[in-house]
């Protein structure tokens, strides 16, 4: 079966993007910034055609998704929502490396978050979907950067931990796929240029 194209696109900036702050269930929304971002996304993906959209049930990647042109495509998907942070939630990785030296969400837990583990899960389950219903497909997947960059190491066979070796712009796409029957990474952390 033939692997399909995903298309990762993160959310435009948000408040607590600029500012680190690790942000997983709190829904706030798009800042001017994050606007832009998504609204040049779509010229680029204009000049392609999907299968399918999907998107975390979050506003901030539902109305990228909208505003790089991709809504009315757009079906939600829950495992694409952000990490549970758990406590971690709406503070930054400088604030718990005071108590937590070298903390890592890629490498430590999350208290009352999700583990490494549920997410590694929840990454293979949707590859698994996505292989099985859109083979050699191109699927657009919208969500947030601790997520995507965790289902990236999944692709690659680095599992969730693989993530920690991929940066991600807000506003940026990369794109997972094959070199013959191997998984790549065909672009990463691309810059779309701004009007």
């Amino acid at each position: 079966m033939a692997n399909p194209e995903l298309w990762l696109l993160r959310h435009g900036a948000t408040e607590w993007a600029l500012n680190g702050r690790h942000t997983g269930s709190t829904d706030i929304p798009l800042v001017p910034q994050g606007e832009a971002e998504a609204r040049a996304l779509a010229p680029l993906l204009a000049q392609h055609t999907f299968d399918a959209v999907y998107c975390s049930p979050l506003q901030r990647a539902r109305r990228t998704c909208e505003l790089a042109g991709l809504g009315g495509q757009a079906q939600l998907e829950p495992d694409l929502r952000e990490w549970d942070y758990g406590r971690y939630e709406g503070i930054t990785t400088a604030e718990i490396r005071q108590s937590v030296p070298g903390w890592t969400v890629f490498s430590h837990p999350c208290p009352d978050g999700e583990s490494l583990t549920q997410v590694q899960e929840r990454c293979d389950a949707l590859i698994a979907r996505l292989v099985q219903q859109h083979p050699g497909g191109r699927v657009a997947l919208f969500a947030h950067g601790h997520i995507l960059r965790s289902l990236a190491g999944c692709w690659l066979g680095l599992g969730v931990a693989g993530g920690a070796l991929l940066v991600l712009g807000t506003g940026s796409f990369c794109v997972l796929g094959s070199e013959r029957e191997q998984r790549a990474l065909l672009r990463w952390n691309a810059p779309v240029p701004h009007p």
